[in-house]
């Protein structure tokens, strides 16, 4: 299966499809995170507080985006809505898309975070004349995020894997480079192995700075 033929395609094409990752799918996972997690505070915040006309609506948000496949979200941004007249290039459509179900599913790991917080704490707080802003601020949020690092960094993690279906809509990530590079080879099978081995390096990569965050939000609770 790897003769020396197939040996120097794996080896030119590394590069090739390396460069991607870094440019496209790296960045692409980052600006979709960034987005997807503010939205998924907000969300959360809404929630929590039961603010009367937005609470139905985000719920709603959350309910159809984790009750559908991320693909057909994808599609429906890129695809369906020019026939609403909005049309968005591929890159802008996927950033909406992983954005939108980041939100949705990091929305849940922060308000199940947010309630995890005694209700002691909350009520000293306003006994020591804070208003609902500083306890917030003060005390929910900071150990909200502690403890929903470990899930939003699997999020994030997931997400650098879900960046490869933007290749349906044409963005140039390392995924699609490789499905190029397959076309004109016909080695599919050593190039997605390939495509594989460097989809698991960046999340290994990822996975060590995890357990470093999490080693060292252990540390300053002790």
């Amino acid at each position: 299966m790897f003769n020396e033929r197939v040996l120097n395609i794996l080896q030119e094409s590394f590069f090739k499809i390396l460069i991607p990752g870094i440019t496209y799918t790296i960045p692409l996972t980052l600006v979709s995170f960034a987005f997807g997690l503010l939205l998924a505070i907000t969300v959360a915040l809404i929630q929590v507080s039961n603010v009367r006309v937005l609470t139905p609506i985000v719920k709603f948000y959350v309910w159809v985006i984790r009750g559908t496949p991320l693909l057909v979200q994808i599609f429906i941004i890129f695809y369906g809505l020019p026939s609403a007249g909005i049309v968005l290039n591929a890159l802008l459509a996927a950033v909406i898309a992983f954005s939108l179900n980041v939100g949705a599913y990091a929305s849940e790991t922060l308000r199940a975070a947010i309630l995890s917080v005694p209700l002691g704490q909350i009520e000293a707080g306003y006994s020591l004349g804070m208003n609902y802003f500083q306890v917030l601020h003060r005390i929910i949020l900071p150990q909200a995020f502690k403890v929903s690092v470990p899930p939003l960094f699997n999020s994030f993690i997931g997400l650098v894997k879900d960046t490869s279906l933007a290749a349906n809509i044409t963005v140039t990530e390392m995924f699609m480079v490789t499905q190029r590079i397959a076309a004109k080879t016909f080695e599919p099978l050593a190039l997605y192995c390939e495509v594989a081995v460097i989809y698991l390096l960046f999340c290994t990569v990822l996975s060590k700075i995890q357990h470093m965050a999490e080693k060292s939000l252990k540390l300053e609770q002790g």
